[in-house]
């Protein structure tokens, strides 16, 4: 068997801001703020994308979808997650698992969390079981305090070969 493995990090912060839509992990939570940003801020998909990217040696996100293009103005992350698999997937790559924490004070995750999971699988094509989100609060400390932001770290594991 010859089966190369790879790991990638991802990370992405977005402030909150009223008038925006809370898209997170391709799904809105209802909340009284959203993630601001060029595409639609979903920092979960933005960190998972950077993820993948890196484990396949590849360009991230913002290199490859740069947010001085207008082209890419609202853009839908579930869309740039997708391009961005394509890519993965031309090099051989499959996912193996995405593990995600989300660190804010604004929307609550863990009433989402199994939406989350399910939506990130079909993005990934893969089952929900190798995705993982958990939420976590900043106890009121620093930048992302008092629901001022959200802040994302994934990582993920690829395999290529047989």
């Amino acid at each position: 068997m010859n089966r190369e493995h790879r790991v990638g990090l991802g990370f992405d912060v977005h402030r909150l801001v009223e008038g925006r839509p809370c898209v997170l992990g391709g799904i809105t939570l209802p909340h009284a703020t959203g993630p601001l940003g060029h595409s639609d801020g979903d920092a979960v998909l933005h960190a998972i994308t950077d993820a993948i990217l890196g484990a396949a040696g590849l360009d991230d996100l913002g290199t490859l979808f740069p947010d001085e293009d207008p082209k890419w103005k609202g853009a839908d992350s579930a869309q740039l997650l997708s391009l961005a698999l394509a890519k993965v997937v031309e090099q051989g790559f499959v996912v193996v698992n995405v593990d995600v924490v989300i660190a804010t004070e604004g929307p609550r995750i863990a009433p989402h969390r199994a939406a989350m999971r399910t939506k990130i699988g079909e993005l990934l094509a893969v089952d929900p079981t190798r995705v993982n989100v958990k939420g976590k609060t900043v106890e009121g400390l620093g930048a992302l305090a008092h629901g001022a932001g959200v802040a994302v770290q994934a990582v993920c594991l690829l395999a290529r070969g047989t």
